[in-house]
This record gives structure tokens, C-alpha cells and sequence, in this order.
């Protein structure tokens, strides 16, 4: 089974499953909102530690959200890597002198500054979508966001086709490798089958898209203002809460930035 596939949740009665999905958006987006103005080390890293403890407490299975996140990983290694050795915060004590290259003291904050912020703004995002039903988000957005519901299920759909075409392009190399045809060692075969396997991937997803499109409004997947929800969800108290404890776990890391001297605006 693809990691993709395998639910994040142990379960279905934990905290965060309760909660409805529009919930675990607006969080998230709260969070972005405090740490995209920060520039200082403190504040990310008083929020990524509520973070974590929250997640200890929701239920998730940490091998499974470890392994979703190993993409969030490499590029936060980059980026603290380009941070580290090219940032023009170079004050402090000088730890590596190597020309144009200058690790000191001021450097190694900047970068710690960095990585935590990113951390703490993606990790909400990531838990919120790995741990919502497709479905039940899609029906979230269109009930308390008003999306248009033909845009809003047809993209349900596409994501829930995204394995079938992993499956279709298995199939497609399985049955080239019948038919005998092989790139072998030469890389320009290799891109010419690639490419070639790339374009009949896409017309396999256009056909599919195509009587999917025609199955979806068969079924009434118009925009009619007469349109009733299956599953309305409603926002219930523990939904709230959860928003207000996000408001007030950012705005006490703020505060307690500024008490400490350490919080910095992001573009002074």
C-alpha cells in the first residue's frame, strides 16, 4: 500500500478526526498568518513545540507522518544549507572563514530561524490534509466556504483518480516490457520512452476525464441553486476552541518574543 494510502490516523474517535476540516484549515492558516511576519528564532519555535505536543496527543501514527514529511525534510535541508553559507547575517563570532564562505553565530541563528519557521508553518498543513477524508473536505468547503460545488467535486475526483494513474503507467511500462521495447543503457532512449510513456499517460487521463465528466453530470453535478449537502457538518464548539487555543498559542509566542527582545519583523 502507498503511503499515500495508508490512513494517518489510528483512531477515528481521536481529536483530530472529530474536527471538522474547515477547522483544521483556518488553524493552519492562523499560524501562517503569526510566523510569515516573524524573523526571529523564539516565536516558530515556542509554536513547533505546541505543535508537536499537540500532535503527541492527537493520535497519529508518527512512522506514517514521518514518511509523508521526509519531502518537507530534504528541502528544509537545502534551504538550511544555502541559509547557513550564503545568508547576509554574518555577525557574531566567525566559526568557519573559507573565503566567500562564513559560518559565525548570527549565520547559525538566521538558519535555525528559517528551518523552524518553515516547520511550523508546513506541518499544520500537512496533518490537516493527511488526516481529513477527501470527501468529507470537499463537502466542508462547500458548505461553510461557499465554493462552487462543480469545481469543488470535480477536483475531489481528479485526486481520487490520482492512484488509478499510477496504476495506468505501471501498466504501461509492464506491457512495453512485453513488447520487448527496452531503453537498455542508452539515456537517449531513455527520454524518448519516457516522454513517449508520458503522452499516452496524459490521453489514458484525458479519455478517463472525459467520461468521468459526463458520468458527474449525469448525476446532477450541476451548479443548481437548489443544491442540498449529503453529510452537512456543522462547526461544533470543540471546533472553536481549537481555533481560539491556535489564536491564543501564537499571539503568547509573540508575545513572549517581545519580552525576551528576540522577535524581529520580517521585512525591517
Amino acid at each position: 500500500m502507498s503511503v499515500l494510502a495508508e490512513p494517518i490516523v489510528t483512531d477515528p474517535n481521536a481529536p483530530v478526526s472529530r474536527l471538522n476540516p474547515v477547522t483544521k484549515i483556518v488553524a493552519a492558516f492562523v499560524i501562517l498568518a503569526g510566523l510569515l511576519v516573524t524573523a526571529d528564532a523564539v516565536t516558530p519555535a515556542l509554536v513547533l513545540g505546541a505543535e508537536l505536543a499537540a500532535i503527541a496527543a492527537a493520535g497519529l501514527r508518527w512512522r506514517i507522518l514521518l514518511r509523508r514529511l521526509v519531502l518537507l525534510f530534504v528541502t528544509v535541508a537545502g534551504l538550511a544549507l544555502s541559509t547557513l553559507l550564503f545568508t547576509d547575517q554574518t555577525g557574531g563570532t566567525v566559526w568557519l572563514d573559507a573565503g566567500p564562505l562564513q559560518v559565525s553565530s548570527q549565520s547559525v541563528l538566521a538558519t535555525v530561524s528559517v528551518v523552524t519557521r518553515v516547520l511550523a508553518i508546513a506541518l499544520p498543513g500537512v496533518v490537516a490534509f493527511a488526516s481529513t477524508d477527501p470527501t468529507e473536505f470537499a463537502d466542508a468547503l462547500v458548505q461553510h466556504f461557499r465554493t462552487p460545488p462543480r469545481f469543488t467535486f470535480g477536483a475531489l475526483a481528479a485526486f481520487r483518480l490520482l492512484p488509478v494513474l499510477g496504476d495506468e503507467w505501471r501498466t504501461l511500462l509492464l506491457a512495453r516490457r512485453a513488447r520487448g521495447l527496452d531503453a537498455g543503457r542508452s539515456p537517449v532512449r531513455r527520454a524518448r520512452l519516457f516522454a513517449s510513456g508520458v503522452f499516452a499517460l496524459l490521453v489514458v487521463a484525458i479519455r478517463r476525464g472525459v467520461r468521468l465528466a459526463t458520468a458527474m453530470e449525469s448525476r446532477g453535478f450541476t451548479d443548481r441553486p437548489d443544491r442540498t449537502l449529503a453529510r452537512p457538518r456543522p462547526l461544533r464548539r470543540a471546533d472553536w476552541v481549537f481555533v481560539a487555543a491556535t489564536v491564543a498559542v501564537v499571539a503568547g509566542a509573540t508575545a513572549v518574543s517581545v519580552v525576551l527582545g528576540t522577535w524581529r519583523f520580517l521585512f525591517w
